[in-house]
């Protein structure tokens, strides 16, 4: 596969590239100093690497603004605007904190407002110093990210989503700029979920993000970056998601996507200006990305684009939280937009099986709205594949910085690239779990719920001890295809019994990344005289439940506080409806309250009454348990002595069969 040839390089031999950086967006961090991945020190080890490759007196400096109301209004809520613009004021030090947990994996500090409007403005400043010729491209290095950030929520260390903001301005502030179409990409390793939904049904905006998807599985954890979801009415192919279906994904399979998707999509539609989300999470070596790319690989990817919008690209920095990858990533990203010249070598790498599957589907659902992906690829193309992905959980090993023979080989022309980087990366520690971060983090909150004991009330899987203590102690039985990180407090529960309750037990889903295809189960928790389920009372305590709840629905993500604390206990057990949706995506972030055993409180985890309402119209699926899900089920219920192997099976066969 060919990786070279840009624009002519005679015809701009003198790029001019702006460059903002503003240390002011360091002031954002936790409030206490706790460890967390988004944190100052990624932007300044950006800098530095920059500076000391004397980047920046080869380009045009350019100072950082905060982003004005009405702009930012353009993407977000009014309320959400009064928040962020408000929350760093003294009137918000006694509840800052408690309004930053219930926000899905964000923090906020007396910096957090100045830093979100300097990183909106500058993405707008930048954007706009690109749109008028002022310099043919720019970057900018600013935080927090943005892409997470929804209309009315921040979110995944989002605050505001900048290049969502920056576009929506050159579109409807700045037509005198003749900026009229605008093409996204979001390479950051997560699914640019807001971004999305901002310009779902504009057509003036094409979005395209390529992301580790899963399944639904990994952060955000939703449906939404699954390659069906194309855009609505006049936006209507106008969304281009590339879903991985596995970790490990590097240099090669990014270039397939860009050869086969995303470079004929963008030739035909014809950009006038082209904004980079630039997450530097699939760089290897990251922490929380689990993916491959090259520094190489990334001035590749860039290169290409820049045989559009006539090279006006603007890169603006979402994640990336290996100093290493991301300041290596982002120099060589500059290199090549100030330089301007061919790169050179060519890779023998090939893709994953996975990734010829997710481009050929994606091609086929977008077939409708793009000619140049109507032909099939020929099957002499296709059968060049790497031997299939290994799993490497979300909370990422040592490995994770290293070629794997059996993986993806690289050219004889990128040897010295990689030796350059993975020789730092393997002294790194990263093989710590997002789990450990929370311990680090949360010492606190940790001490205090973990002196409160609950009922876990198991009706699934945990049915089985054994599958059961994967959750608390780690690891994985058979069946289950990926380890558990386990929790920070590994106690043992103190003490088991079963009991049955009125509620209808159901499998959903199709497949899931724990037990490959085959639905999983669900509880309707609206009480039923003819249904009978049986559970199993775990006594663990609050702490620990926190810990499944983050396990059983996103295992990447990084709790620096509760996502259910005393408040939620004492409100779902005196208030209706008893249940609490907690804000983390998944199939069980709904905590339904059962009631109490020896006065602890009986809690459980379930999908939300909206999603057990999508069960029961056919908007999603109900489907039989896989062979070893199944099995989870029949062992724990036998072990249990509450029934015979026999009429375990058929307890799961009536689960299976009986409509909603």
């Amino acid at each position: 596969m060919e990786v070279g040839d840009g624009v002519d390089s005679e015809s701009k031999s003198q790029r001019r590239v702006g460059l903002l950086y503003d240390e002011r967006m360091c002031k954002h961090s936790t409030p206490d100093g706790e460890p967390h991945p988004e944190n100052p020190d990624r932007i300044k080890v950006i800098w530095n690497k920059l500076q000391a490759a004397s980047i920046p007196q080869r380009c045009v400096l350019l100072d950082a603004k905060e982003a004005e109301d009405k702009h930012i209004l353009a993407v977000h809520s009014q309320n959400h605007v009064n928040l962020i613009k408000n929350i760093s004021s003294k009137q918000f030090d006694s509840r800052r904190n408690r309004i930053a947990s219930k926000l899905n994996s964000i923090y906020l500090n007396e910096g957090s407002s100045e830093a979100a409007y300097l990183a909106a403005g500058s993405a707008i400043e930048v954007t706009e110093r690109v749109a008028k010729g002022e310099v043919d491209s720019a970057v900018a290095i600013i935080r927090p990210p943005g892409h997470h950030a929804e209309e009315d929520e921040a979110m995944g260390f989002c605050l505001f989503n900048n290049v969502a903001i920056a576009a929506s301005y050159l579109l409807n502030e700045k037509p005198e700029l003749l900026i009229k179409k605008i093409l996204i990409v979001d390479w950051d390793v997560h699914h640019g979920n807001a971004t999305q939904k901002m310009f779902w049904k504009d057509p003036r905006v094409l979005f395209f993000s390529v992301h580790r998807h899963e399944f639904g599985t990994f952060y955000p954890a939703t449906d939404d970056g699954f390659y069906t979801m194309i855009g609505e009415g006049p936006g209507s192919g106008y969304n281009i998601n590339v879903p991985w279906e596995n970790s490990q994904c590097g240099d090669a399979d990014y270039f397939a996507v860009w050869e086969h998707i995303l470079l004929p999509v963008t030739k035909e539609f014809n950009p006038d200006l082209i904004i980079v989300s630039a997450g530097f999470d699939a760089a290897i070596g990251d922490p929380l990305g689990g993916c491959r790319i090259t520094p190489h690989g990334y001035s590749v990817m860039l290169k290409k684009l820049m045989n559009f919008a006539d090279g006006k690209i603007v890169l603006a920095l979402e994640g990336g939280y290996n100093f290493e990858s991301i300041a290596k990533s982002m120099l060589a990203c500059v290199e090549v937009l100030l330089e301007d010249k061919p790169i050179l070598g060519s890779s023998v790498a090939y893709p994953f099986e996975s990734t010829w599957r997710v481009i050929q589907a994606v091609r086929k659902k977008l077939s409708a709205y793009w000619p140049s992906l109507a032909d099939e690829l020929p099957e002499e193309l296709t059968n060049r594949k790497a031997p299939p992905a290994v799993y490497v959980p979300n909370s990422s090993s040592d490995s994770e910085a290293e070629e794997d023979d059996e993986s993806q080989k690289v050219s004889e022309h990128l040897e010295e690239v990689l030796q350059d980087i993975i020789e730092p990366l393997s002294k790194l520690k990263v093989a710590e779990s997002n789990q450990d971060h929370a311990a680090c983090n949360s010492n606190t909150w940790r001490s205090e719920l973990s002196k409160v004991d609950i009922w876990y009330a198991a009706f699934g899987s945990n049915l089985w001890l054994k599958r059961l203590l994967c959750y608390i102690e780690g690891g994985q039985v058979d069946g289950l295809q990926k380890p558990c990180v386990g929790s920070v407090d590994k106690t043992s529960p103190k003490e088991i019994m079963w009991k049955t309750f009125p509620y209808r037990l159901f499998f959903g889903r199709e497949f899931s990344l724990s037990w490959g295809p085959g639905g999983v189960a669900f509880l309707d928790p609206e009480s039923n005289s003819q249904d009978k389920t049986y559970i199993c009372l775990y006594r663990i305590t609050l702490e620990q439940f926190n810990d499944l709840l983050v396990q059983e629905n996103h295992e990447g993500y990084v709790m620096s506080s509760p996502l259910f604390d005393l408040t939620a206990l004492n409100s779902v057990t005196v208030e209706e409806p008893h249940s609490l949706q907690v804000r983390l995506e998944g199939w069980y972030r709904n905590v339904v309250y059962l009631g109490k055993e020896h006065d602890i409180p009986i809690l459980t985890m379930t999908c939300t009454p909206s999603e057990i309402e999508g069960f029961k119209s056919g908007e999603h699926a109900l489907c039989a348990p896989a062979i070893n899900y199944a099995n989870m089920i029949v062992r724990g219920l036998v072990e249990g002595k509450q029934l015979s192997q026999e009429e375990a099976m058929a307890y799961i066969q009536e689960a299976s069969t009986k409509g909603l």
